[in-house]
């Protein structure tokens, strides 16, 4: 495909510490020094294949990480409290040997949007949260049809209601125009008749049943398809519009792209492909992650972080493991930047980008900075050491070259304008710990640092 040529490193596009970074901030939130180093040593395609198979970690994963993953999620959706869910999900995501998948499932949580705001069951939650993971690479139309059949998106959507003659058609619409086709690919008739097709769809206790007293077995046409078709035949026919292959081709790109970086004609190329690949997710995400255009200039740097990224990045940066912070802790601050995990705004999620950035936002982002760097995230606290986050490199040996080394592993690079003001403001202090650790904060509330 001419749009998404395979990334070979250039002296104008070079295999460089700020290509590693990005891989590892955009991709899998962010990595430490050895593993930064080890990328850098290697080649591009070789650390793409690390990150796709699930082996890019080589620290903080403890050798039990499922079970001790498994015990937390069951205890946090038997509590009835959202908050020991939403810290549930970020142990998985900073702990986890697979932060591919986790990254994909908080996607595809934002593709079909479920608030337990509605549902408030918890379990039914985590039960959806893992069919996102489980099926987060597989192709589309596994992952939708387990995601339609779960309870957590049917009471959300008000299947249980719609029944022959009294059709709700909520479902009916989020699945055309959110799930599968997007706008304008669809009528309001096509609506009505989906809306019919999917009565009897119905949850008891925790799984899906249809009942066929309450389904409209009578003759619809939908999409220009006539028959008596059921729930399961309107997922069958949305699965083989053209529109969707172009929907799920805005959703992959839309996550690993800066905005207008991916043209029309590379969009509707990739559109083109993932059709020819039966819409396989892994496909579509190894074809964007090993291309010139994910690598290219305009990408780097140039995303706005969403609140998981920019709390869970530096703590992956500066291996917090003799102090590890509590998942709690950071939930909290997770959703005061705007991102209340198992609680999106509405049915089309959280918008992203600018939006991550309101003034509310910003102030915790510069909060949260401060209490990170302060220790103030785990108890007993315990304020970080700054010479041991970048102590090991040579470079460390001053104030300024401290900051430089810190930015080159936060950023990719040294941002000379970022440092020498991050300096300046250290100033003539003496190099105490208390100085470096403002000079952390400071870094962490760069503009630079709100971007990966």
């Amino acid at each position: 495909m001419s749009h998404w040529l395979p990334y070979h490193p250039t002296s104008d596009a070079p295999w460089n510490m700020g290509r590693v970074v990005h891989l590892h901030r955009r991709v899998i939130f962010g990595a430490c020094w050895s593993e930064i180093e080890r990328d850098l040593a290697s080649d591009p395609q070789t650390a793409v294949t690390r990150v796709l198979d699930g082996s890019a970690r080589q620290e903080r994963v403890p050798a039990d990480f499922e079970q001790i993953a498994e015990a937390i999620g069951s205890s946090a959706a038997d509590s009835g409290d959202v908050a020991r869910l939403q810290a549930w999900w970020l142990y998985r995501c900073l702990n986890t040997s697979d932060p591919l998948r986790e990254r994909l499932a908080l996607m595809w949580h934002n593709h079909f949007a479920t608030s337990n705001l509605k549902v408030n069951d918890l379990r039914l939650m985590k039960q959806q949260n893992e069919i996102l993971r489980k099926h987060a690479l597989d192709r589309f139309g596994d992952l939708f049809r387990e995601v339609a059949h779960n309870p957590a998106l049917l009471i959300w959507l008000d299947a249980p209601s719609n029944r022959a003659g009294q059709a709700n058609e909520n479902l009916a619409r989020e699945s055309m125009e959110l799930f599968a086709l997007g706008v304008g690919h669809f009528t309001e008739k096509d609506v009505k008749e989906a809306a019919r097709a999917l009565t009897g769809w119905n949850v008891r206790g925790d799984t899906f049943v249809a009942i066929p007293e309450m389904h409209d077995a009578g003759v619809k046409t939908i999409l220009d398809r006539t028959g008596t078709w059921s729930g399961d035949d309107l997922l069958r026919i949305l699965l083989e519009q053209p529109a969707l292959s172009r929907r799920l081709a805005w959703r992959l790109t839309n996550e690993f792209f800066a905005e207008n970086v991916v043209s029309e004609a590379a969009l509707s190329e990739f559109a083109r492909g993932l059709a020819e690949h039966q819409l396989d997710i892994r496909w579509g995400v190894e074809t964007i992650l090993r291309s010139e255009l994910f690598f290219s200039s305009a990408n780097l740097g140039t995303r706005v972080n969403d609140p998981v990224s920019f709390v869970l990045m530096p703590l992956r940066a500066f291996e917090l493991s003799n102090n590890p912070p509590s998942t709690l802790v950071l939930a909290d601050y997770v959703g005061r930047m705007g991102q209340e995990l198992f609680c999106p705004p509405n049915v089309g999620g959280w918008s992203g980008g600018r939006a991550w950035l309101s003034t509310r936002a910003v102030v915790a982002r510069a909060n949260y900075a401060e209490a990170l760097v302060e220790g103030r995230l785990s108890s007993p606290v315990r304020p970080i050491d700054p010479t041991k986050v970048v102590g090991h490199r040579a470079a460390a040996s001053s104030v300024t070259n401290m900051i430089r080394a810190t930015s080159e592993l936060l950023f990719g690079e040294s941002h000379d304008a970022v440092v020498r003001s991050v300096a300046e403001g250290v100033g003539t202090q003496p190099s105490t710990g208390r100085a470096l650790r403002n000079a952390l904060v400071e870094l962490l509330r760069q503009p630079e640092a709100q971007l990966h």
